[in-house]
């Protein structure tokens, strides 16, 4: 083949001689990277968000709440077990309504909306809500 011409379809044109190390340095980079990406997702997981989202369910709809630890309480249980507890002790709790949208530099944030009452009910059902967006403080 002639040098600026290009190969005859089905076959391949290979260099004698060179080898292309720059997959080889990717893959080494990337191996070598990967403990500190986990030990940061790690170091992420293990800190305590400021405010819990969960899922209050009714017949009627359904709605995102968030609570922070200070409201939740201190406990051993799970935090929705501790939630439910203070809505059944109390009959009523006010919490910051959550929902989606852009913060000032255009990302999608959890956000609080307004303020809530949820009041006691048999028919009521309190769920833990993960979201992979940021969540923003209480107003």
């Amino acid at each position: 083949m002639a040098s600026g011409e290009w190969p005859a379809r089905g076959r391949v044109a290979t260099l004698a001689g060179m080898t292309n190390t720059f997959p080889r340095r990717g893959v080494f980079l990337g191996l070598m990277l990967l403990p500190a990406a986990l030990a940061v997702r790690a170091v992420r997981a293990q800190a305590p968000a400021p405010v819990q989202l969960f899922k209050v369910v009714s017949p009627r709809d359904e709605v995102i709440v968030g609570v922070d630890a200070v409201q939740l309480g201190a406990g051993t249980g799970p935090a929705v077990e501790r939630l439910a507890a203070q809505l059944a002790a109390k009959g009523q709790l006010t919490l910051w309504q959550y929902a989606s949208h852009k913060d000032a530099g255009g990302a999608l944030v959890q956000a609080p909306l307004k303020q809530i009452v949820v009041f006691r009910n048999e028919l009521l059902r309190i769920e833990p809500y993960a979201t992979p967006l940021p969540i923003q403080p209480m107003k």
